[in-house]
């Protein structure tokens, strides 16, 4: 008899026990950490195309002659197209700076009419269809910029070295030099999906020459006139749209910040 109430009161306490354990909480996994998306950045390298338009400024010069720059019969405009390579560093999240250069191929020229006549003791001479060409130019050019609206569009501007190939003939001599100077201007740029951005940039361009003349087989087709000259001076304006890859090197792809 004592044998049966004994295991009786055993198998009550494991039926009680076993109750209050599936009481109890259960114990899950924890669920696995899923970081937070990257912070919008315009930092690191990127590499672009451009294509756009330009005219010769009315002041460009030569000291002694005004050979097709300033012809209003015939146009001082052209095509602008090449590509560009630079870096953004992004200081703050409203703050950003870089250096970016370009290469440039121009179709910028005029026709000269009689438009590279000269004067010798009151008179004229000269006259015959000069033309004026910007073959190529090219800048190495500092950036700041700040994004105002969103984190995704920056505006910001630009300066820096200038360089290019003008050309100059006419019925007496065919010229070119590469000239030497500045450039300045501004754009706007706008990040529209991870990686990929399109901007729109103005560019004002001053080169002139580098003052040694002899680069011509007579030097009297070629003096202190010539494109070599200081005083020879192309300046023009360029406007153009552009597309750029950004390469964010060990980084996931910056996320666009959704309004």
């Amino acid at each position: 008899m004592k044998t049966a109430i004994s295991a009786l009161a055993l198998a009550t306490a494991l039926f009680a026990g076993a109750a209050n354990a599936a009481d109890l909480p259960s114990h899950k996994a924890p669920p696995p950490y899923i970081p937070p998306p990257p912070i919008m950045t315009w930092t690191g390298f990127y590499a672009g195309l451009n294509l756009g338009g330009g005219f010769f400024a009315s002041n460009s010069s030569n000291q002694g002659w005004n050979w097709g720059w300033n012809n209003g019969n015939n146009s001082t405009g052209g095509v602008i197209g090449g590509g560009q390579l630079g870096y953004n560093f992004q200081v703050t999240p409203m703050f950003v700076v870089g250096v970016e250069t370009d290469f440039q191929g121009t179709s910028l020229g005029s026709g000269g009419g009689n438009n590279n006549n000269w004067w010798l003791f009151g008179g004229g001479f000269g006259g015959g269809a000069g033309t004026a060409r910007l073959n190529w130019f090219g800048t190495v050019r500092g950036r700041v910029g700040i994004t105002l609206l969103s984190p995704q569009l920056l505006v910001y501007g630009t300066g820096g070295f200038a360089y290019g190939e003008v050309q100059r003939n006419s019925w007496w001599n065919n010229n070119s030099a590469v000239q030497t100077g500045w450039t300045a201007g501004g754009g706007a740029e706008w990040m529209f999906f991870p990686n990929w951005s399109a901007k729109v940039e103005y560019l004002y361009t001053q080169i002139s020459g580098t003052g040694n003349n002899n680069n011509n087989w007579l030097w009297a087709f070629n003096p202190g006139w010539g494109l070599n000259s200081t005083n020879n001076r192309t300046r023009f304006h360029t406007i153009r749209a552009g597309i750029n890859y950004h390469f964010h090197f060990g980084s996931p792809a910056p996320v666009l910040a959704k309004y």
